[in-house]
């Protein structure tokens, strides 16, 4: 059967950076850093007490107080975004076939605030238990996806996925491939966490994966720097609208970019660790590419994993020289992470929004924090270091890997009729 060509007609995005698409856009060329010390809770006693939190939102500017109560924080992002990405998209919701629309979210955590907050109290109060009945409501991750069709009544493909860091890149190749098989004609797509509480950094302290750059945390986020010491926690949400070409060229939608590619593989490694010599990520990037028939030397641009962790970006970059060879000096590189924190399992969301706006735009965000390239890594290649890099963007890739081994690149392309 012939496959449907999948367009992206609307964005949205709320990071730490910016509560908008073009507040975090113009955010990211400045190069602005999104580390603060931790507002979420008492962060004193413990190792890492900064971190990348959403600035200055007032929730019920968009969703009411009553609906609130029913919502994790995750969720709250999810659907602030889709709120954005629907208009920005210009899809008259009155004239198109709800029952050809879903909604495919991706958290790797999901409702862990809440539930964190209900032990609080649970262990707090001396007399009979009490929790919520709205509890489990909002610590299930599939209620992010439910949310959203109901609101808006969407009876199309609607789920989550869960793969850790890799959880919103899932999401959106599924809902590449459901739109390329004809099983939908529009998809809300991307990822949200809400996952700086006391539980994920302390667990993520006691795994020595965090940045303990306490004295300096604007720089604590350095992909790629010989003086990295581990990633930085973000939060917020990115919603995608995933649309067939004939249903998007059908109503003349302003198009993004086009989504032609999806590779997913596994490590089979280490349940944390990367596998040192980057083979499944090698994988991922050849089976994205792949899928959309382009050549490594007609790749632009990879908007990296690089968390900044001394075991992750060695891997990926060695992956990236192993699939790409020569002209791995040609690719302008950078990781987004630098200034957002690693949102988990939102990430490629927010990066996916990254590329999309460099391929309008023709350039290239900064790494941030890049003062010394680890020595180990090849000295020729252009992490575009702590400046934007004009440069025509045609065709880009965006890795993601998490936790588990698993590993997804999404190839993206500027669309020609």
């Amino acid at each position: 059967m012939k496959l449907q060509r999948v367009v992206i007609t609307g964005m949205g995005a709320l990071t730490p950076i910016g509560n908008n698409v073009e507040e975090y856009w113009a955010a990211l060329l400045k190069g602005t850093s999104g580390a603060a010390p931790i507002t979420h809770f008492n962060a004193e006693k413990f190792a890492t007490r900064f971190a990348c939190e959403i600035k200055g939102l007032v929730v019920t500017d968009y969703i009411p107080a009553k609906t609130l109560a029913r919502m994790d924080p995750c969720a709250q992002y999810a659907m602030i975004t889709t709120m954005e990405a629907l208009e920005d998209s210009c899809l008259d919701l009155d004239r198109i076939d709800k029952d050809r629309v879903g909604v495919i979210f991706g958290s790797g955590i999901g409702g862990f605030t809440s539930m964190m907050e209900s032990a609080h109290v649970f262990i707090e109060n001396d007399r009979a238990p009490r929790f919520s009945p709205y509890l489990l409501i909002k610590v299930l991750g599939d209620v992010i996806s439910g949310h959203i069709s109901l609101k808006y009544g969407f009876g199309g493909p609607n789920y989550i996925t869960s793969a850790a860091c890799a959880s919103a890149a899932n999401a959106i190749g599924d809902a590449m491939h459901l739109i390329q098989l004809g099983k939908a004609d529009v998809i809300v797509t991307g990822g949200t966490e809400a996952s700086i509480n006391e539980t994920a950094i302390g667990g993520f302290n006691a795994m020595h994966a965090l940045s303990t750059r306490n004295d300096d945390y604007a720089h604590a986020s350095r992909p790629f720097d010989r003086d990295r010491d581990g990633f930085v926690m973000g939060e917020g949400a990115a919603a995608l609208i995933l649309e067939s070409l004939d249903h998007a060229l059908a109503r003349g939608a302003r198009i993004y970019g086009e989504l032609c590619g999806a590779g997913m593989t596994a490590d089979t490694f280490h349940i944390t660790a990367p596998e040192p010599n980057g083979k499944s990520a090698i994988a991922s990037m050849k089976l994205a590419m792949r899928d959309a028939n382009v050549r490594p030397d007609e790749v632009d641009y990879i908007n990296m994993h690089g968390t900044s962790t001394p075991q992750g970006d060695l891997s990926e970059c060695l992956a990236i020289h192993n699939t790409f060879g020569t002209h791995a000096e040609k690719l302008l590189l950078n990781s987004t992470k630098s200034m957002t924190g690693h949102l988990l399992g939102a990430g490629p969301a927010i990066e996916s929004v990254a590329i999309l706006k460099s391929i309008q735009h023709n350039i290239v965000h900064p790494t941030i924090n890049l003062s010394h390239l680890d020595e180990r890594i090849p000295q020729t290649w252009n992490f575009c270091p702590n400046e934007p890099v004009s440069h025509p963007v045609n065709v880009a890739l965006c890795n993601s890997f998490g936790f588990g081994g698993h590993n997804v690149t999404l190839l993206y392309k500027r669309f020609t009729a």
